[in-house]
């Protein structure tokens, strides 16, 4: 099936349009899973490389051999094809100089379907950094099947990606569906790309005109999306949000399991944080998520009563115990819905580190809350790190963004760190 968009065409809207840069360095252990032969190399050859050279660990699960290709082709031996297709990919890696553990789960080609991938992805999916797979949107049911699969079986404490196969040559980048915003682009370098030529070259029974046949799997055309300068990945992040019981459990293996008290990014972080409060002093001060209270030391300082608060009974008991001799501090157990959370009549609320854990519809539930609590000419204060979390539904440049255009506010500060975001806005 010859192209209908040109490569031109999204490796332009790559170049401008993805905001984000992939790390591949970032990664110990990822698992690529494809639903054939081909996918990892046509999609995901850099990041495949670029795991590898930094150390990391790489592993494919296989779903199908891709025995089905060219189904017009009768009394063709699928059998041979998919033996034929297992030794392509292992010259394929060979050639971008990874070695890979492939697991091979031996579904039919052309009929995967969700419901059987996802128990069957558990076990490689656990313990991971990341997965990556066709994205989900890729206009074919197996890539759509896989990915799908990938989202319901893996963590949420696990990074995921979609990579566009078929998607390059039939979707328009500029369409609605794209979602840019999450668009992660990876640089190849000469030595990539020419890895990855020799690569696609090694799964010669797509790339050529196999004997009975009028076409190949993947043309010339086709191949020249595949040849550019970048690779693209859509993250994939959790739907739900990150569940208060995952942030129970790491405060169990550690009291300060994110270093608040002793790395210089958190104390430069609450430094900046408080010299940019508008005010010196506040009246009613409100700080849900307040974790194990150092910034809650902190805010006791500037106001004359402050209501700290926490879904998670670990923090709770740290928060109590750090302010204990704090006066016109109140601790309370409280998830960010609640209205003791963000009680009426406050002057400033701050949200550190807390608000892109939560799916879209918490977020607007949480800025109705805001709004109505904060009194006019009230404050409220955000940061958050600027790296995505795996737990996180969005980042921060998403979630300030959300604030930022919100009518019911007007951004007082808006201050852009190399590690952090944080933004000040004033209820009108």
């Amino acid at each position: 099936m010859e192209p209908i968009q040109p490569a031109d065409v999204w490796e332009d809207a790559v170049a401008t349009r993805a905001v984000h840069e992939l790390e591949p360095s970032g990664f110990r252990r990822l698992v690529v899973v494809c639903a054939h032969p081909d996918d990892e190399t046509l999609g995901a050859a850099g990041l495949l490389r670029g795991v590898a050279a930094a150390g990391g660990t790489v592993e494919l699960v296989l779903a199908s051999d891709g025995e089905a290709a060219l189904p017009e082709i009768g009394g063709l031996d699928r059998a041979a094809l998919a033996r034929t297709r297992r030794a392509e990919l292992d010259a394929a890696l060979a050639e971008l100089g990874v070695s890979a553990t492939v697991h091979r789960l031996g579904m039919p080609d052309s009929a995967l379907r969700t419901e059987d991938l996802v128990p069957a992805l558990m076990p490689y999916l656990g313990g991971a950094d990341a997965w990556a797979s066709p994205w989900r949107a890729d206009p074919h049911p197996d890539h759509a099947a896989v990915a799908e699969a990938c989202r319901a079986a893996a963590p949420v404490t696990v990074h995921g990606f979609g990579f566009p196969v078929w998607a390059r040559t039939r979707c328009d980048p500029h369409g609605p569906d794209v979602p840019w915003e999450r668009g992660h682009r990876l640089r190849l370098s000469p030595g990539d790309r020419a890895a990855k030529r020799r690569a696609i070259a090694a799964h010669a029974s797509q790339t050529a005109v196999p004997a009975g046949g009028s076409r190949a799997v993947l043309s010339a055309a086709t191949l020249e999306h595949f040849h550019g300068t970048e690779e693209v990945y859509f993250r994939e992040p959790p739907a739900t949000g990150a569940p208060p019981e995952l942030f129970a459990a790491r405060y169990r293996d550690d009291p300060d399991p994110w270093r608040v008290r002793s790395s210089w990014y958190e104390r430069r972080k609450q430094a900046v944080l408080l010299a940019s409060l508008p005010r010196e002093h506040y009246g009613l001060v409100a700080e849900p998520g307040c974790g194990i209270g150092e910034l809650t030391r902190a805010l006791a300082s500037r106001c004359r009563r402050l209501v700290a608060t926490d879904a998670v009974d670990e923090a709770v008991s740290a928060t109590t115990a750090a302010v204990a001799d704090a006066p016109g501090v109140e601790v309370a157990r409280a998830d960010v819905d609640d209205a003791r959370a963000v009680p009426d009549g406050a002057d400033l609320v701050v949200l550190s580190e807390f608000l892109y854990y939560l799916p879209a519809q918490r977020v607007t539930a949480v800025l109705d809350r805001v709004a109505t609590a904060l009194e006019p000419g009230g404050d409220l204060a955000l940061v958050h790190w600027r790296r995505w979390p795996a737990e996180a539904p969005a980042d921060a440049a998403t979630v300030h963004g959300r604030v930022r255009d919100d009518d019911r506010f007007r951004t007082v500060v808006d201050h852009t760190d190399e590690e952090f975001l944080l933004l000040v806005v004033r209820r009108r």
